[in-house]
Order: C-alpha cells, then sequence, then structure tokens
C-alpha cells in the first residue's frame, strides 16, 4: 500500500506542506527545481539578450558602412531654368530629403537642406529679406551662409555642394555644419 503522508515536494524554506501559504500548496515546485529551472531561464536570458546586442551592432555597423558614402551626384535643374532671384525644391540625396536651389546672381548657386534643423520643419525662402523662414517656431537662416539668425534654431541648415556643367547644376554632396 502507498503512502500518501510522505512529503515528496521540498520546499524552499524548509517547512512542511501543511504550513506552506496556499499558492505554494497549489503550486507545489522543489527547491532544486525551481534553482535549476531559474538558472536555465537566466541562462536563456543572457542568450538572448546578448544575440539582440550583437544583432543591434551588426545593424548600426551596416547603416554607418552605407551611410558613409558619398551620395551619386543629381541633376537638379538647367541654368535657364532659374531665374535671378527664384527658389526650386529638389530632393537630395534621397527623395525623403528636401532641398532648395536659389540663384542669387547671374553665376552664383545656392542649396540648403529645406528641414529646419530645430524641428525639422520646411523653410521657406524670402530671397528679398536674404533669407529662409522656418514658420514653425519663426526661425530664421542667413540666405548666404545658411546659419541661424534669429528664433530657436541653433545649427546652420546643411549645406548642397554644387557643381555646374555645360549649363546643368548638379548636386554632388551634402556638407553638414556645425554651428
Amino acid at each position: 500500500m502507498e503512502d500518501n503522508n510522505v512529503q515528496v515536494t521540498n520546499f524552499p524554506d524548509g517547512r512542511p506542506q501543511r504550513v506552506q501559504p496556499r499558492w505554494r500548496q497549489d503550486f507545489p515546485i522543489d527547491l532544486e527545481a525551481d534553482e535549476y529551472g531559474a538558472r536555465r531561464d537566466f541562462t536563456k536570458f543572457m542568450v538572448l539578450t546578448s544575440l539582440a546586442f550583437a544583432c543591434g551592432q551588426l545593424w548600426i555597423a551596416l547603416l554607418s558602412t552605407f551611410r558613409g558614402r558619398s551620395p551619386r551626384e543629381q541633376r537638379i535643374a538647367a541654368v535657364d531654368d532659374v531665374q535671378v532671384g527664384q527658389a526650386v525644391g529638389f530632393h537630395f540625396p534621397t527623395q525623403r530629403d528636401p532641398c532648395l536651389l536659389i540663384r542669387q546672381s547671374e553665376n552664383e548657386f545656392l542649396a540648403y537642406s529645406s528641414l529646419c534643423t530645430h524641428l525639422m520643419c520646411p523653410v521657406r525662402p524670402e530671397l528679398e529679406q536674404g533669407r529662409l523662414h522656418c514658420p514653425c517656431h519663426e526661425g530664421y537662416f542667413d540666405l548666404g551662409t545658411g546659419r541661424p539668425i534669429a528664433g530657436p534654431p541653433r545649427r546652420p541648415l546643411p549645406r548642397i555642394q554644387l557643381r555646374i556643367d555645360r549649363g546643368i547644376v548638379y548636386a554632388t554632396g551634402v556638407e553638414e555644419r556645425a554651428s
């Protein structure tokens, strides 16, 4: 005959089953099994966390590799298509990067990113006043340099490097500038 009063569970506090709290009586787990599971769970956690960090580092390395490349040269407009004192919008180096090409004089072209360096609102050219205006927070940038002259922006607009060849204006790179 089998003895039903024999305690088979070794509780963590060492007390018999009849004095254990109700929740522990309902889910009796041996101390050894509990520690074994905890070590196993901890090992799983550490392995998965390390794998996640390794994947994240690999992702950052890949992004840095591709981001470091200089963008391909891109045709913006023909010189004759942009009148003196006129601004033309374009995207460079990707379709998600809006920019402005500004013709200041017969032979002088400027180009800047058209996203305000404060909170990325699109800037509007105010060529008569010689500035670019961010209407979101009343920020102003100098048209000749792209540096902030008023409002909350602290960093200058990224300048787009240009090349003019045979009557065509090309964007060749982006010059990130500190304040």
